[in-house]
């Protein structure tokens, strides 16, 4: 999957309020699936179907928590959200740029008499 590609995914599932509750939440601690969907008042369905696309595009991940199989425990993983701030980071170079070449614009035609037109 090329760099675009995952970075479209990641941003398609942040889209939705209630995925980025979710990431909000497990930012503090890893999390049943149960207990987001009572902190976020949703019911267990529709949670199911959030943490299904955060699981699909690799935001979280989830584990069996200890003895019993069928309790899942979800964490957030780090490398999407590393890839979105290198994203944004060269966006924001770009615009620093950007900003550096008006302001020496300006310092160049201060002072300079404008031509009518």
């Amino acid at each position: 999957m090329t760099l675009v590609n995952e970075i479209d995914r990641t941003l398609v599932a942040l889209a939705d309020p209630t995925r980025r509750g979710v990431v909000e939440l497990l930012r503090k601690k890893p999390r049943r699936a149960g207990e987001l969907a009572e902190k976020l008042d949703m019911t267990a369905p529709a949670m199911s179907r959030h943490l299904r696309v955060l699981r699909t595009c690799g935001l979280v991940e989830e584990e069996h928590g200890g003895h019993d199989a069928r309790v899942r425990v979800y964490r957030l993983r780090r490398e999407p959200f590393r890839a979105l701030r290198r994203w944004l980071d060269d966006v924001e170079h770009f615009w620093a740029g950007e900003l550096e070449a008006f302001a020496r614009h300006a310092e160049r035609t201060r002072g300079a008499p404008r031509r009518s037109t």
